[in-house]
């Protein structure tokens, strides 16, 4: 097996590729495998070298040194192609997508993912775009695009810009006239503060609008949120979202949950739609769950699950 290794230098804002190319090597001579290493500043020259490693059909481990851009990267450039495993070492600002794996500064370590487990996770496919964390559109999804703006600026964190953009859009971006239907239930119109579509639980540097979702679980967990509360009370209130605590007691009543395999949202305006915090706009978008869709790699030593799984790939869909 081949094992190419992507260092994204502009994830996060302390990143030192030198020091993340030569843990890579020692790692590697420890584990007495060669490594491939792709770093320079350059995203389309990124993913056609994953996409290179997949379309060759060899057995390749992609290991993506950077944050959920690039993850998305990786998974965009490689998606359908079954000889592909993907593990992902944190050095991105938020590092959403790994919260569930463990904490992000002993994820750096990079040996944990040269003996990690292959598993095969669920993904949502929009349009072109393809998931593995969270789609939405509302309220979060403008704020995504804001804050990816404002993190590229000097000393603001991913954290801190998250928060920065909320401020912001709130006098304008809160609600939204969506019809919102999953599988073949009932379309419901209304004003929504988003809606959401969760494979996975974080987002925004540590947000949970689906604390319940599974990646593995082949099911999508669609999450809406309702115009019922006011600006205030949403902010005096949104300790309790980041927690992941808004379907519980007391909770938020208008915030409502429904797990399944397709969601649309159907608006007359054109709205910011969030893929894995990429941004694009829609006016009738759809995102679908894929079981299986992805080989992510677990890595060793995390409770994600107690017994390793088999890695044969499913059949294609």
């Amino acid at each position: 097996m081949r094992h190419l290794f992507v260092i994204n230098p502009c994830s996060g804002k302390k990143t030192d590729p030198a020091l993340v190319m030569q843990g890579i090597r020692d790692a590697c001579a420890q584990a007495g495998i060669e490594p491939e290493i792709y770093a320079e500043f350059n995203r389309d020259g990124m993913v056609q070298f994953m996409r290179d490693a997949a379309e060759s059909g060899d057995p390749v481990r992609i290991y993506a040194c950077g944050g959920d851009g690039t993850l998305y990267c990786a998974v965009n450039a490689t998606y359908g192609h079954r000889n592909v495993q993907i593990a992902l070492v944190p050095y991105g600002s938020g590092n959403d997508f790994v919260r569930l794996f463990g904490e992000k500064e002993l994820l750096r370590d990079i040996s944990l993912h040269i003996n990690g487990t292959p598993h095969w996770i669920d993904a949502i496919e929009s349009g072109e775009d393809v998931s593995v964390n969270l789609v939405s559109m509302g309220f979060d999804a403008e704020v995504n695009d804001k804050q990816t703006q404002l993190k590229k600026l000097p000393l603001i964190t991913g954290k801190a810009a998250y928060l920065l953009a909320i401020l912001y859009c709130l006098p304008g971006k809160l609600f939204n006239r969506f019809t919102v239907t999953v599988d073949d239930g009932e379309p419901v119109t209304g004003d929504f503060m988003f809606a959401i579509g969760g494979n996975c639980r974080f987002y925004g540097g540590g947000f949970q609008p689906c604390p319940t979702a599974m990646p593995d679980d082949g099911l999508m967990d669609c999450v809406t949120v309702a115009r019922e509360k006011s600006r205030l009370w949403m902010i005096m209130n949104i300790n309790a979202y980041k927690r992941g605590e808004h379907f519980g007691d007391p909770g938020w009543p208008f915030a409502k949950l429904t797990r399944g395999k397709v969601m649309r949202v159907q608006t007359t305006r054109p709205a910011v739609v969030n893929i894995d915090g990429e941004a694009r706009m829609g006016t009738d978008v759809t995102f679908t769950l894929r079981e299986k869709a992805v080989c992510y790699v677990v890595p060793q030593g995390c409770s994600f699950f107690e017994k390793p799984p088999a890695v044969e790939p499913p059949a294609s869909r």
